[in-house]
This record gives structure tokens, sequence and C-alpha cells, in this order.
């Protein structure tokens, strides 16, 4: 095997399980649980697709990171940070100065990005340290219809990497490449000065299972829709004698219908998100710029019951609801109450300086309760803007025995063209 480690995914469908396999690359043996079927040099894996989350890995890792402990829902990729600003900023966005990257952040911000025309390429390397292939690509565009309508589009992938398939027998069925993507189109419009509100429409396309059969059932593509809403506020002002421009911004994203991978299979929710963000920039003099920002998180579905063996609710909520049913009763419905339900909350603060608009470096830290994905990570990274074009990079700094993210980078090239057409401070 050219030293490759082979490594079993199962998928469930509602309990039935379809059997996958896939070569991993100087894999750490040690970090192995007990939990897992050891078979000579093969490893079985669990990849729900049903009552739990999408993972990668032996460690059960979901695919946006999280661990295994996490709230559930389906197609969790929507929720990986795609580009390099934010991510060198704690993951942070939903409240800085606007880009083109704003069609994931915040598409509201897209009525005041600068220039006619925005172009912005972003790929990040994922969970390197599970798999060698798999990867996430990001092309986001903008388009100013005039100084107070804006047009954005972008496109999402996310490449699971090669996998072997075998059956039953560990016979050879050949290769296959799941992923990913999805589409989006946004509007943003200026309502009054410095307000801004925005509309997202998106389709979501998740093809994981080649087609197969689990106990006589045969999976298919996952598709679905969805939209975002979003407001954006910003206004200029004064603080400690100097120039400021405090910013505040609010996006609810991926309000959709369920997705499923099976006709007549369970439905799972999207991964509908509330984002909550405030950013606030000090302008020191016309060459040095400070910002802080600061986005809290918490997604909008039900929280798993705690039940007994025999299926019966102890305690919490049946998380079998309508769509909006769950996003209302999102704030209520943890088994623990209140307490349980604040450590549904991920915290990102960020950091930004600015020299003369042309370098930047950042810093920040993503915060997620252990009980709740217990994803935690230092972000730091840089930026060089060079007439048209704004190149950006950034690391992720994590514990490397825990945290599957640790040494994660992105990279990202933004392109404006034409005039500006909103010449204020940003």
């Amino acid at each position: 095997m050219n030293g490759n480690k082979l490594f079993y995914i199962y998928t469930l469908f509602s309990q039935r399980y379809i059997t996958f396999a896939f070569k991993l690359k100087h894999v750490n043996m040690k970090i192995f649980s007990p939990g897992f079927i050891r078979i000579g040099s093969f490893v079985a894996i669990m990849l729900p697709l049903g009552l739990k989350a999408q993972v990668v890995g032996p460690t059960g890792t979901n695919t946006n990171g999280s661990s295994s402990n996490a709230i559930v829902t389906g197609v969790p990729f929507l929720s990986i940070s795609p580009d390099s600003r934010s991510g060198a900023m704690g993951d942070a966005g939903v409240a800085l100065s606007p880009d083109v990257n704003a069609n994931y952040w915040n598409p509201s911000k897209l009525a005041f990005i600068e220039g006619d025309n925005n172009l912005s390429l972003s790929y990040s390397p994922w969970l390197r340290r599970l798999v060698p292939d798999v990867a996430l690509a990001y092309l986001s565009y903008a388009h100013k219809l005039d100084d107070r309508n804006t047009l954005g589009a972008s496109l999402r992938y996310f490449n699971l990497g090669s996998i072997q398939l075998v059956d039953a027998n560990q016979n050879d069925q050949g290769t296959y490449r799941p992923s990913e993507f999805s589409l989006d189109v946004s509007f943003a419009r200026k309502y009054v000065e410095g307000l801004s509100l925005g509309l997202t429409g998106r389709y979501i396309h998740s093809n994981l299972s080649n087609g197969a059969f689990a106990s006589g059932q045969q999976t298919k593509p996952a598709n679905a829709i969805a939209a975002d809403v979003s407001m954006f506020y910003k206004k200029e002002t004064q603080q400690f004698g100097r120039d400021a421009l405090f910013a505040f911004g609010v996006n609810i994203s991926n309000i959709g219908t369920k997705i499923s991978y099976s006709d007549g299979g369970a439905k799972y929710f999207l991964p509908t998100n509330l984002k909550i963000g405030a950013a606030n920039t000090w302008f020191i003099d016309d060459y040095n710029e400070f910002t802080f920002t600061f986005d809290i998180n918490k997604l909008l579905v039900p929280t798993p019951p705690i039940r007994d063996n025999s299926g019966n609710i102890i305690s919490g909520t049946d998380d079998n609801r309508s769509v909006p049913a769950g996003i209302f009763g999102s704030f209520s419905d943890a088994p623990g109450g209140f307490s349980e339900e604040i450590k549904e909350i991920s915290y990102s603060p960020g950091l930004e300086y600015r020299y003369n608009k042309q370098f930047s470096l950042r810093t920040g830290y993503f915060y997620e309760n252990p009980a709740k994905g217990d994803r935690q990570y230092l972000t730091m990274g840089a930026g060089f803007k060079y007439d048209i074009f704004n190149i950006d990079f950034s690391y992720l700094a994590a514990n490397q025995q825990k945290s599957p993210l640790s040494n994660t980078l992105r990279f990202s090239v933004l392109i404006t063209l034409g005039g500006s057409k909103n010449a204020d401070k940003k």
C-alpha cells in the first residue's frame, strides 16, 4: 500500500450502513479511539449522515473541524470559514469593513464595497492532520448596480478527497471522489445613511454515496435550498479624540429545507446559524489604523434530548420538528436548560492592524465550549495590497495533540475593478 493507511468509512442512513474505504497518509496511530474497530491495518470509522454529523478520520471529527459531541446538522461544510482575512481574526467577519467575501459573512455589507466589480478566490487545505486530500475552495463575486444596490454571487466547493470503494469482503470496487458545493446569489441595498439589508438564496448539493445500496435502499446525492437574511450598520464617530468607525452586523444563514440522502429516509436540518458581531476601527493618523471585532454564533437547530434505552425522552424536547419550530425552539430546548443554551454559543474576538491601507497584520481567537464541539484555536495572518490586488494569508494554531485543525492554512486573492462608489472610510 506504499505506506498508506486504508480506513473504512461507514455512512449511517437511519442505522443502515454503506461501507467505503479511503487512503490516509502519515496517520499517527496513537490518536485512534478505543471505540473504533481495528482489523489488521484497517480501522473502522463512522461517517454519520443520519443520527450523527458527517465525520472524517478515526477520532470522529466533523467535517467543519468540531468534535463528535457537537450538535448534529447536515452539510456542516457550510459553516467552514472560507477566506483568509476573517480566518486570521478568529473566524470573525459579520461586522468587519466590507469586501467581496461579505457574500459569506454578511451579504448586506456588499452595498458598501468599493469598486464596480470585485472578485475573490480562496483555498484552504482542510483537516490535513487526518486526511491528505480534503480541501475547501471559495469563489466570490460582487457587482455594484448603482450607489445603493449590489448583486453578489459565490460558489463554495468542498472536496472530500479520493475514496477507494470496497465491498463487505474487501474486494476493490473502484475509486470515488465525494464532494459538496453550494451556489449563492445575494442582493444588498442601502436604505438610510450607514444602514443596509441583504438577502441571499442558496442551492446546496451533497454527493457522498456514489449511488450505493444500504440494506436494499439506494442512496442518492442530497439537495437543498436555503436563504440568508442580514443587516449591517456603520457610523463614523470620534473616540479618544480621534476619528473612529463603529459597525454592527447580523446574519441568519442557511434557513432552508431539510436534507436527505435516500428516498423516504430521514431528513436532517441544515446548519442554520445566527451570527451577531460588532467592530470598531480607530484611525490613529493618515497611515495607521486598528480594528477590534467580536462575533458570537449560535446554531438555530434543535438540541437532541436525553433518552433512555427505550428511546423515551428523559430530558429536553423532541428534535423531530419542522424547520420553523427548530429555529425558534433552539433558544430553549437544551436538556440542561439555560446553562446548556449558553454553552451552545461560540465566540470570536479578532484584531487587525493596517498601514497605509496596503499592509495588514491580524490575529484572533475562536472558542467553542468543550461539550458542544470543542473548537478552540488561535489564528494569525497578514495581507498585502498592490494596485487592484489584495493577497491574504492566515494560519491556525491549535493544540497539536487535541485539534485536527492545527496548522490549517488559508490563502485568498481579491481583485477590485472599476472606480470606487464608496469613497468614505471603510
